[in-house]
């Protein structure tokens, strides 16, 4: 007798909320199956907490509009912030690179996110990233220091130098965190001091 495939031993709708949740990083097909019977096994209102959650979540939050970080104000609380240092922009891949750094309390300067970093082979290119709109802040703004923050990848090197290029006729300062952040691993992953070392200890890019 042949058994059964997961097609048909799954009801229609759990097969749709498995596959929705492969979806997101990490999580493979038994995480997702996991998750799946996790939630059918908690009370109605429990779950639509959490649908109503996602729901918002993707309703309230937006880009900010000066630095491009998750927000539900625009601009968000660190841009329009008294207290922040606005002469010393970090520029980061992602938001989450931003609550990372934010954790150490090292850094009281203001952020840029490029939602990404140069890869040509995925098709990810200097204008899918938010390269022309941190240009335009350089000139605008009276910014002494740019710190790259990007993480130590392959692609994040090569991003670092491509940027490099682009802001030395500004005339800003350019640094660079220290190698205090190990290679391959993202900032997000890092811990607070680690992270915090990496920016006390940052060095001037030439």
């Amino acid at each position: 007798m042949i058994a059964p495939t997961a097609m048909t031993i799954f009801s229609p709708a759990i097969e749709r909320a498995i596959e929705a949740l492969t979806t997101l990083p990490t999580i493979g097909r038994k995480s997702a199956q996991r998750l799946v019977f996790h939630l059918l096994r908690q009370p109605s209102d429990e779950v639509e907490r959490i649908a109503d959650a996602l729901r918002n979540l993707k309703q309230q939050v937006r880009y900010c509009s000066v630095c491009y970080t998750f927000t539900e104000q625009d601009p968000c609380p660190i841009c329009t912030s008294i207290n922040r240092n606005r002469q010393t922009i970090c520029i980061v891949e992602q938001p989450s690179d931003v609550f990372a750094i934010e954790r150490t309390g090292e850094y009281h300067g203001l952020y840029h996110v490029l939602h990404g970093a140069l890869d040509p082979l995925q098709g990810i290119t200097a204008e899918r990233l938010k390269i022309e709109p941190l240009i335009e802040r350089l000139r605008a703004e009276h910014i002494e220091e740019v710190i790259l923050a990007l993480n130590p990848t392959v692609e994040g090197e090569v991003t670092t130098h491509y940027l490099v290029k682009l802001i030395a006729p500004v005339g800003v300062r350019i640094t660079r965190i220290a190698r205090g952040v190990p290679i391959g691993i993202d900032l997000e992953f890092a811990d607070e001091a680690t992270l915090s070392r990496a920016l006390s200890g940052r060095s001037d890019v030439k």
